[in-house]
């Protein structure tokens, strides 16, 4: 039974003022850091929908562990549209679920990823900062549901009630330079 990673990187990094996916971080993109620790986590397939950024496209077209997509969307359009992009390959894959993920959540680990779809049949959400968030796994039966989302609100909604998995790191996540000195300072090295 696989279960997809879905990269969300097609943000347009406004609050940064610089592509936040650019950003290099221990050595590798935040893009490229995620994608390594969804392999790490046996996540497979791992799929990037991210911006058609000329450095990282050279970047990820010589990842052999990802398929990436390029999100040409309106802005209006928001999240969701990366979301449904992400999962429409994922079925072409046939997993069985997926986790959505953001590349700017420096402290996800293997280990946190794994313990999202510990319960195959049930959604389950990282917890942090009093809320229910990304990362978060569906199982194949909401991916209807993941279909029909709209704008730029995610899938929150569909973790209501959902079971999580507690993780105050994730609450850091790189939108401002301060965010991302904060990032360096508390997990470089």
């Amino acid at each position: 039974m696989s279960i997809a990673a879905v990269v969300l990187a097609a943000g347009g990094s406004t609050r940064l003022g610089r592509p936040k996916q650019l950003i290099v971080f221990n050595g590798e993109t935040l893009v490229e850091r995620v994608i390594r620790i969804a392999a790490e986590a046996g996540l497979t397939p791992i799929i990037a929908v991210v911006v058609a950024y000329p450095e990282l496209a050279n970047r990820l077209q010589t990842d052999q562990k990802c398929t990436t997509i390029f999100c040409l969307r309106q802005p209006t359009e928001g999240i969701s549209h990366s979301i449904k992009l992400g999962i429409v390959q994922a079925r072409r894959y046939y997993a069985a679920g997926a986790i959505l993920l953001t590349c700017d959540q420096v402290a996800v680990t293997p280990e946190h990823l794994q313990a999202l779809c510990a319960e195959p049949d049930a959604p389950c959400g990282s917890a942090y900062a009093g809320r229910i968030g990304v990362p978060a796994y569906f199982p194949g039966s909401s991916f209807d549901a993941l279909m029909v989302l709209d704008g730029d609100t995610g899938a929150r909604e569909l973790l209501r009630g959902a079971r999580s998995v507690p993780n105050e790191a994730l609450s850091l996540d790189i939108d401002t330079e301060e965010d991302f000195c904060k990032a360096q300072a508390s997990f470089e090295g």
